[in-house]
């Protein structure tokens, strides 16, 4: 597997999940999950932060917000008022 097969492994990986990054131990608590293990990326690329990096750089992941739609004002009740004759 080549370094940008891994690289991209990992983008489609946090996309996955929701996330523009991902610290090592949460990366790692995902155990047999993962597209690439955690010590051949690190073999490969030196360190996590440089991992990081070249994910932001190459793949970025894009996550679409959702904004929370405020709820429409509620129609204010018409008070009827009856008039009486005299």
């Amino acid at each position: 597997m080549t370094k940008d097969m891994m690289i991209k492994a990992v983008s489609e990986f946090f996309a996955k999940h929701g996330v523009e990054s991902m610290e090592l131990a949460t990366y790692k608590s995902h155990g047999n999950d993962v597209p690439v293990k955690d010590y051949l990326l690190k073999r490969n690329f030196g360190s996590w932060n440089r991992i990081l990096n070249v994910v932001k750089v190459r793949y970025p992941v894009s996550i679409e917000v959702v904004e929370k739609s405020t709820p429409a004002p509620k129609a204010k009740a018409e008070v009827k008022v009856e008039k009486k004759d005299v």
